[in-house]
């Protein structure tokens, strides 16, 4: 994963948060930890936010704080808030003219779509929590 994907900074993020999920962390804190900008930050937990993952507050004690119990979150759930894909989907409206073109991209177009799923499945076998432990034990 490259470490300023999307994914990567929502999930460090997430990290972070589940050693305290009450916490408020604003995005220019996140940002800094992160070596990111803030707006950066805002876009992709605004995301998390709309997915129903993370709470955000205004004001002067305002900021991003787990809106689930870390236990609840899975990496699947980080990755489809994200609208992450590991291929772009195809323009339907350019069917190629070959018969053959057609017929290899719909080939390759399935073992993707079943690649896919086969990711999300593992994703969903891993929450914030057991990433955080996994964490711990690296430093512990």
């Amino acid at each position: 994963m490259k470490r300023n994907s999307r994914l990567s900074l929502a999930l460090h993020t997430l990290g972070h948060m589940a050693v305290d999920p009450a916490r408020m962390r604003t995005s220019a804190d996140i940002a800094a930890h992160a070596g990111t900008n803030p707006v950066v930050v805002r876009r992709v937990l605004g995301k998390l936010r709309e997915a129903g993952l993370l709470a955000s507050e205004k004001g002067h004690a305002g900021g991003w704080r787990l809106a689930l119990p870390p236990s609840k979150i899975t990496l699947a759930d980080v990755y489809l808030a994200l609208d992450e894909r590991l291929i772009a989907a195809g323009d339907a409206e350019e069917a190629p003219r070959c018969s053959v073109e057609y017929a290899l991209q719909r080939k390759v177009a399935s073992v993707m779509e079943d690649v896919e799923r086969s990711l999300i499945e593992r994703l969903s076998g891993t929450t914030i929590a057991e990433m955080r432990d996994v964490e711990d034990a690296a430093h512990g």
